[in-house]
């Protein structure tokens, strides 16, 4: 396993940290203070580090941060180092990553951007675009979804993508620019829930030096970055009305201003959007423009829910599984039975847990979380659900060639409480039951 050193002094950062890289494979080191810090590199095997960038109460400089990265440099020069930093520290970020940092990300990060990065510098390379965007699906509502998405692709129009979180709006529009005229040309992701409010309109469309307190040097916006290419704006419901208005300018002219600037910068740009909120509710309550929403919204894509795509479920399980695991038949059942309300994230989270807990290569019921037998209920509907127990236990014996520690282990039942079943029900071994 990969070792991976973290180094903050919030102790909920560290545990978040440690939780995600973990289910992920990697192993990790903590360190809260620079002491630490420098032990730990000094006297481990140490692939990855990720570093805050203050470690004392108050301090918000980032001078500490920096002092370390270059002391940790001097320990191990070919050691990847991936900085997590405040925005009022964003220059500093950049300067180290010119100075040999690998990357840096803002608070609060994105844990699959943060994966993908980690992924980038331990396992090889990264994944090609193309692959990133590979859309997992059997059910008919996404398959008519696909082929909406297929006519819009090739043309040049705006594409509102809707839908709760974790269904895949940010997969679905990756698609989308995959299949575009544009594929080969930038594609710029913006959280928009991710940027503090006073900060939007800079990352988007870039600031003067000196047009606010931080603002350091100039700073390139996400459109201009896109230029040529393609913008996803997630979370399109959290843009200030005035970045709204900026917004509807560029949909418009191709045209805008950075904040502090008095300069027109015109771009050529796609935009793609998404939210999980209802727009046109916050037209009514004057908080989102009405004539941005229109142009916008020229198509809109609903993502809906897993629990109404249920053919899907499978395949995108044995998807994040991969072949080196099984489903058994109680899981698919508790799988298909389940409501997701966290949709296609709360499954793949599913996924990662239940690899990473499970005793076997065959997944079980309850590696993915599933109660007792005797207290099984219908997500869906919290009735009981509707399994002939005896069926069920059947199931589970044949599943596990009659092993019955197995079996019982999987059942949550003692050995004797299974064997008082199957002399209830009258069990026989499949093979037993073809000779009667």
């Amino acid at each position: 396993m990969k070792q991976v050193l973290i180094i903050d002094d919030n102790p909920d950062i560290l545990d978040a940290l440690d939780l995600l890289l973990s289910l992920h494979n990697y192993q990790v080191t903590m360190a809260s203070t620079v002491k630490e810090a420098v032990l730990a590199l000094s006297n481990q095997r140490i692939d990855l580090v990720i570093q805050d960038m203050n470690f004392s109460q108050g301090t918000t400089s980032g001078a500490e941060g920096k002092a370390l990265f270059y002391q940790l440099k001097k320990i191990s020069p070919q050691t990847p180092i991936i900085i997590i930093t405040a925005w009022s520290q964003l220059e500093t970020a950049i300067e180290l990553v010119k100075a040999g940092a690998s990357d840096y990300l803002a608070k609060p990060w994105d844990d699959s951007k943060l994966l993908q990065i980690i992924a980038n510098h331990l396992d090889g390379a990264p994944q090609s675009d193309n692959e990133q965007s590979k859309l997992i699906y059997q059910s008919q509502p996404m398959t008519q979804l696909v082929a909406m998405s297929d006519k819009v692709a090739p043309s040049d129009i705006s594409v509102l993508i809707t839908g709760a979180n974790g269904r895949g709006k940010e997969v679905l529009a990756d698609y989308i620019h995959q299949q575009s005229p544009r594929s080969s040309k930038p594609f710029i992701k913006v959280n928009m829930g991710a940027l503090p409010s006073d900060l939007i309109e800079a990352e988007l469309f870039g600031a003067q030096k000196g047009a606010f307190t931080g603002a350091t040097s100039d700073r390139q916006g996400r459109f201009s970055a896109a230029n040529g290419g393609t913008i996803f704006l997630d979370e399109i419901g959290n843009l200030s009305l005035s970045g709204q208005m900026k917004l509807l300018r560029v949909l418009q002219t191709g045209q805008f201003e950075r904040v502090g600037s008095s300069e027109t910068i015109t771009v050529d740009v796609r935009v793609l959007s998404a939210t999980n909120a209802d727009l046109r509710q916050a037209i009514r309550q004057d908080n989102f423009r009405e004539d941005l929403y229109y142009r916008l919204n020229v198509v809109e894509l609903n993502l809906l829910p897993l629990c109404q795509r249920i053919d899907d479920i499978l395949i995108l399980t044995k998807h994040f599984i991969g072949d080196d695991y099984q489903l058994s038949p109680c899981a698919e059942q508790y799988l298909l039975q389940h409501n997701w309300p966290g949709n296609v994230r709360e499954l793949e989270n599913s996924c990662q847990r239940a690899m990473v807990f499970s005793s076997s290569k065959k997944l079980n019921a309850q590696d993915f979380g599933a109660p007792q037998l005797s207290q099984s209920q219908n997500t869906m509907t919290n009735e009981p659900l509707k399994i002939d127990e005896g069926s069920y236990i059947q199931q589970v014996l044949d599943d596990n060639d009659w092993t019955i520690s197995r079996a019982a282990s999987e059942l949550n039942l003692s050995r004797q409480a299974l064997y008082r079943r199957i002399e209830k029900y009258q069990l026989h071994p499949k093979s037993s039951q073809s000779e009667q």
